[in-house]
């Protein structure tokens, strides 16, 4: 009655690397992508499309887009950025949630 099964411990141990990997290299290339695109935009070269920061964040980057605009202050006058890339940040805690405790 009070015993565990571990015998799917390690399938979950590996599952979890797995979807952290994901998450930070993700969030990593965001953050960096944000601060390539202020070097652009003071220096009036190519800039990356705001579409591209938008399906990063709705593919798990929205963190380090946030983090990106921060500490290059980039896009923070931006509504769409400033109100949108949090709600995602939310939906995106709600999807890791969901990964790791109910897959």
């Amino acid at each position: 009655m009070w015993e565990r099964d571990y015998s799917n411990w390690s399938d979950n141990v590996i599952k979890l690397y797995i979807i952290m990997g994901y998450i930070f290299i993700l969030n990593l290339t965001s953050y960096i992508m944000t601060g390539y695109d202020k070097k652009k935009a003071r220096t009036y070269g190519w800039r990356v499309p705001e579409k591209r920061f938008f399906i990063l964040a709705f593919l798990g980057g929205a963190t380090g887009i946030y983090l990106g605009m921060k500490k290059f202050r980039h896009k923070t006058k931006h509504g769409l950025f400033v109100y949108g890339i949090p709600l995602i940040i939310l939906l995106n805690l709600v999807v890791y949630y969901y990964l790791i405790f109910k897959v």
